[in-house]
C-alpha cells in the first residue's frame, strides 16, 4: 500500500517514526512511551498520541532529534524490539493445522483501542479493540472493519447541579493515527454504495494494530451530499433512520471493501447484529463469483459466518419498522434482484415468521440465520440467549436452541500496571500473554505476601495521585474558584481501603444500590481506624434521564462535607479513566440485575493487577466466583424488577462492614493482611489468565473458526458441489416435511434397559435425509438423553411405516422418553441452518 498520509519533511533518518507512529501497538506495548517523551514530553503527556505528536513537532526539534546520539539510539532499540515482535514465531503459526482461516474478518460497529482513536462507547468496542490487540499478540490472520465516526460517543461534564452535559469533540482525521488506503491504479480507494436515487462514495482508511488492521469505512467525502456525508457522523447518533444507513455501510459497504482490497476471507465474525447485511453481501458475491443461487450461495457462506451477541434481552436488538425498510428496500431492488430473491424473501430472513409481512426486520435474526455459528459472551448469557433465541426454532428444546458461549476476556497488557507488568515479568516471562496460559497460574502463586502488598500499596498511591489531578483539572474546566480546586490535592489516602464503582449508569446496573441508605455509607467512609473511599466514575446515554438522574444522585452525594474528602465522581469516563481505576482500586463493585450483565469486563481488568470483585452473580461472574477470590451479591436466581433491591442492599452493606473492611486491616505484626492477600493471589493466579482475551481467542479459533473454515472450503470447493447438495436437500425437506409423523410408540422392559419401537412415517422422504431420535428432558441434576434410533429392515410395518428402535437403561421411567424426527445431512447443521423437528401427536 502507497502512503500519501505521513508527513513529507521529516529527516531521513527519522523517516520510520511515521510508521511508528500509525502503529497503535503503543496503546498496549509501553516500550516507546521514552521515545515520545523524548519528542515533546508535554504532549506526550496530554495526548498519548504519537501521530499528534508527529504532526506538530517543528522541523528544527526533528533535525535536533536526528543529530542526538540518545535520541537515535533509543529508536534504533525501539525499531529492533518491533521486527522481533512482528517476525517471531506466534501462537497461531506454531500450533494452527495448514487448514486453519487464512483470514477473519472481525465487523463491529465500534473499536476501542485507545483515546488516540476514540470510536467506541463502551464495552462492546472496548471488547473489539482488545480483540485486535489479542489477535495481533497471538499472530491470528484477523482483520477488523468498522467506521470512521466524525464525532464519535459524546464526552461527559457534569454542571454546578451535578447534572451531566453531553459534549462531541469533532474526529479529526489529520489527528488520528490512521492512513487512507490506496487503490492499486493511484488515488483514494473509494468503495460505491447505492442508496435511494444515488450512488454514495465510502473512503476507507487503514490503522495498523500490531501484526493485524483494522479498516475503517467513512462516507465524509466531498463527492458525496451534505446528508451523505453525516452517515458516519455520530456513533449510536441520529436515530433509527441513520443508524439503518450505518448497519448498510457497515454490513454491505464493509464485506466490498474487502473485495476492493483484494482481502480474501475464510470466517466473517459478526460482533453483535450490526453488520448483519455482511451475511447478504458475502452470498452475493459468493454466487457471482461460482453463478450459484443465493441460496446454494448462502448454504456456502453461512458456514463461515460466526455471530456474537452480546444482548441480554430481545427488546435490545436492532429492528426496523416495515414503514422505514418499504422507504429504503425499493432501492435495494436492483440489489435484490442480483440477489435472485424476491423483496419478501430477503425481508423474510430478518423476521421471526418469514411469512409475517408485518414483522419489524430484526439485525439479530438475520445475523443468526446467515450464520452457522453462534454464541454468547458469557455461560450465563449463553443460557439468556437461548431463551431469547428460542422463537426462531419452534418446538426445540430450549437448551438445544443453537448459541453456544465464548466468555469474553480482557487484553491484559492494555490493563496491567506498570508494577503488575514487572511482577508479571518477573514471575513468567515476557511473552506470558501470547501463548500457552497454564504455567501461569503456578508462577504467580510463588510471589510471596510481601511482593503483592508492595504491588497493591504502589499501585493505590498512583491511583490517588491520578485522581487528585484529574479531580482539579474538572474542577477547573467547570470554573471552580481556586480555593476549590486546590482542595482537590487533599482528597483521599494511599492507605485507604479504595472502592471503586465505574460504568454505564442505567437504571439494570443498579448505580445507587450503595446509595440506598446515604448515611450508613457516610460512616463507612467517615471511619479513621478503618478509613475506606470510593472513587465513581460512569456516563448515562444522553436519552436516558433515569440514568442521568443516578449521575447526578453520586454527584450530590460526593459534595458532602463528611465525605467529601473519601468520595469523588470522576466525569468523562473514558479508557484513560478505566486503565487508571483498575490498576489502582482495591475492590471493584458491579451491581446488576441478573440476568441483564451480558459479561461486563470491567471486573476483568482488576485482576491483573490486584483488585478484588464483589458483584451481582452476573455476567462473567457467575462463572468466575469461587471461594476465596472474592466476593458475591445474591442468590444467583432471577427475580422481577426491583424486587430483590432493597435485600441486595443490605447484602452490600453487610459485606462492605463485616467482612471486607475487617479483612483489608486485619494486619499481622509484618502490617500484611495475609488473608486479604491470599485473595489477592488466588484471584491473580487462577482468575487473571482464565479472563484474559488470549484463553477468549483460542476458543475462537478452536472452537469457532477452524470448524468454520473447514466448513466453509468443502461447501464452496468444486463449483460450491455439496453447497449444491445442501440447498437441494434443505428444499425437499421443506417440500415433503409435512408429510412426516411419529406413530404408535412402545416401551418393553428388557433387563435393565427399556425397549423403544416407535411407527415413524416419512411420506417421500428418503430415511436417509432424516434421523430419529429418542429424546428426555434434563431432571433433578441428570442430563437430557438423545439416543439415535435405528430403522428395523427385518421387520417392516403393515402400514407401511418404518419401525425405529432404541434402548436406554431403565434409570429413569419410560414415560420420560419420546421419539422426536429431525432433518438429517452428514454437513448440515442442526438446527440452526435446519430448524424443523416432528414430535408425537
Amino acid at each position: 500500500m502507497s502512503r500519501i498520509w505521513p508527513r513529507y519533511d521529516l529527516p531521513r533518518k527519522l523517516a520510520v517514526l511515521a510508521e511508528l507512529a500509525l502503529d497503535v501497538r503503543w496503546t498496549w506495548s509501553h516500550a516507546s512511551d521514552t521515545l515520545w517523551r523524548m519528542v515533546d514530553a508535554d504532549a506526550w503527556e496530554r495526548t498519548r498520541n504519537p501521530w499528534t505528536i508527529l504532526q506538530d513537532v517543528p522541523r528544527a526539534r526533528l533535525a535536533a532529534l536526528a543529530a542526538d546520539p540518545a535520541f537515535m539510539e533509543e529508536l534504533a532499540r525501539i525499531l529492533e524490539a518491533r521486527l522481533r515482535y512482528r517476525s517471531e514465531p506466534s501462537w497461531y503459526g506454531q500450533t494452527q493445522p495448514r487448514s486453519a482461516p487464512k483470514r477473519v474478518a472481525y465487523f463491529s460497529m465500534e473499536f476501542g483501542l485507545g483515546e488516540a482513536l476514540p470510536l467506541y462507547a463502551g464495552g462492546l468496542g472496548i471488547l473489539a479493540g482488545d480483540y485486535l490487540k489479542t489477535a495481533s499478540d497471538l499472530g491470528v490472520p484477523a482483520v477488523g472493519v468498522g467506521l470512521l465516526y466524525q464525532v464519535g460517543y459524546f464526552r461527559q461534564m457534569l454542571d454546578a447541579e451535578g447534572r451531566q452535559q453531553a459534549m462531541y469533540p469533532y474526529n479529526d482525521p489529520a489527528s488520528l493515527p490512521i492512513e487512507p488506503v490506496q487503490a492499486r491504479s493511484g488515488g483514494r480507494l473509494h468503495v460505491p454504495l447505492p442508496l435511494p436515487g444515488r450512488i454514495i462514495q465510502l473512503r476507507i482508511w487503514r490503522a495498523l494494530v500490531g501484526r493485524t488492521a483494522l479498516y475503517l469505512l467513512d462516507s465524509n467525502d466531498p463527492l458525496n451530499s451534505p446528508a451523505d456525508r453525516g452517515i458516519t457522523g455520530e456513533l449510536y447518533g441520529g436515530g433509527t433512520e441513520v443508524r439503518l444507513m450505518q448497519e448498510v455501510v457497515l454490513g454491505i459497504g464493509g464485506w466490498r471493501a474487502l473485495e476492493a482490497m483484494g482481502l480474501e476471507v475464510d470466517v466473517c465474525h459478526l460482533n453483535e447484529g450490526h453488520a448483519a447485511f455482511a451475511v447478504l453481501e458475502r452470498a452475493r458475491a459468493f454466487l457471482q463469483q461460482h453463478r450459484t443461487s443465493f441460496w446454494e450461495a448462502l448454504w456456502a457462506t453461512r458456514a463461515g459466518n460466526v455471530f456474537t451477541t452480546h444482548t441480554p434481552v430481545a427488546a435490545g436488538f436492532d429492528a426496523y419498522p416495515r414503514g422505514l425498510i418499504d422507504k429504503y428496500f425499493p432501492h435495494f431492488g436492483s440489489y435484490v434482484a442480483g440477489l435472485g430473491l424476491s423483496r419478501e424473501a430477503m425481508l423474510g430472513l430478518g423476521r421471526r415468521d418469514p411469512a409475517d409481512p408485518g414483522e419489524p426486520f430484526n439485525m439479530a435474526y438475520l445475523a443468526m440465520r446467515g450464520s452457522a455459528t453462534a454464541n454468547g459472551v458469557s455461560r450465563l448469557h449463553g443460557a439468556v440467549s437461548r431463551r431469547i433465541f428460542a422463537p426462531l426454532y419452534p418446538r426445540w428444546p430450549e437448551d438445544e436452541v443453537p448459541v453456544g458461549h465464548v466468555t469474553n476476556g480482557v487484553h491484559v497488557p492494555s490493563w496491567d500496571s506498570r508494577w503488575a507488568d514487572t511482577l508479571w515479568t518477573e514471575a513468567c516471562g515476557k511473552t506470558r500473554w501470547r501463548g500457552a496460559m497454564e504455567p501461569l497460574t503456578a508462577a504467580i502463586q510463588c510471589v510471596s505476601d510481601e511482593v503483592l502488598w508492595e504491588l497493591r500499596g504502589k499501585e493505590r498511591a498512583d491511583l490517588v495521585r491520578y485522581a487528585r489531578e484529574r479531580l482539579a483539572w474538572q474542577l477547573g474546566q467547570r470554573g471552580s474558584a481556586p480555593e476549590t480546586i486546590a482542595e482537590a490535592a487533599h482528597v483521599l489516602d494511599p492507605d485507604a481501603l479504595t472502592l471503586g464503582f465505574a460504568r454505564r449508569f442505567a437504571g439494570y446496573k443498579r448505580p445507587n444500590l450503595l446509595l440506598s441508605d446515604p448515611g450508613r455509607l457516610e460512616r463507612l467512609l467517615g471511619s479513621a481506624e478503618r478509613p475506606v473511599q470510593i472513587i465513581v466514575a460512569g456516563k448515562a446515554h444522553p436519552d436516558d434521564e433515569e440514568g442521568k438522574r443516578l449521575v447526578q444522585a453520586w454527584a450530590e452525594f460526593v459534595r458532602r462535607a463528611p465525605v467529601r474528602r473519601r468520595a469523588i465522581f470522576l466525569e468523562d469516563y473514558d479508557m484513560s479513566l478505566a486503565q487508571e481505576l483498575v490498576q489502582g482500586v482495591d475492590v471493584w463493585i458491579n451491581t446488576p440485575r441478573r440476568p441483564w450483565e451480558a459479561c461486563g469486563t470491567s471486573g476483568m481488568k482488576l485482576l491483573v493487577n490486584g483488585g478484588l470483585n464483589l458483584s451481582s452473580l452476573d455476567g462473567w461472574w457467575a462463572e468466575a466466583h469461587r471461594s476465596g477470590v472474592g466476593w458475591a451479591l445474591g442468590d444467583a436466581q432471577e427475580h422481577e424488577g426491583s424486587t430483590r433491591d432493597g435485600a441486595e442492599a443490605e447484602e452490600l452493606y453487610r459485606l462492605l462492614e463485616d467482612e471486607i473492611v475487617p479483612a483489608f486491616f486485619a494486619r499481622d505484626a509484618q502490617g500484611v493482611p495475609r488473608a486479604w492477600v491470599a485473595r489477592i493471589r488466588a484471584s491473580m493466579s487462577l482468575l487473571a489468565p482464565e479472563f484474559s482475551s488470549n484463553r477468549m481467542m483460542r476458543d475462537y479459533v478452536e472452537r469457532c473458526y477452524l470448524p468454520a473454515a473447514a466448513a466453509f472450503r468443502r461447501r464452496s470447493s468444486g463449483r460450491a458441489k455439496l453447497a449444491r447438495e445442501l440447498e437441494a436437500w434443505w428444499r425437499s425437506i421443506e417440500v415433503h416435511w409435512k408429510e412426516v409423523h411419529v406413530g404408535r410408540v412402545t416401551a418393553e422392559p428388557h433387563g435393565g434397559w427399556w425397549a423403544f419401537a416407535a411407527e415413524v412415517h416419512l411420506g417421500s422422504l428418503p430415511a436417509a435425509t432424516i434421523e430419529v431420535e429418542l429424546y428426555a428432558d434434563a431432571v433433578d441434576g441428570s442430563p437430557a438423553v438423545r439416543e439415535v434410533m435405528k430403522p428395523d429392515t427385518a421387520a417392516p410395518d403393515p402400514s407401511g411405516a418404518s419401525i425405529y428402535r432404541a434402548s436406554v437403561p431403565s434409570t429413569r421411567p419410560p414415560w420420560h422418553f419420546t421419539p422426536r424426527i429431525v432433518p438429517y445431512h452428514p454437513e448440515a447443521r442442526v438446527p440452526i441452518e435446519a430448524p424443523l423437528i416432528v414430535w408425537p401427536r
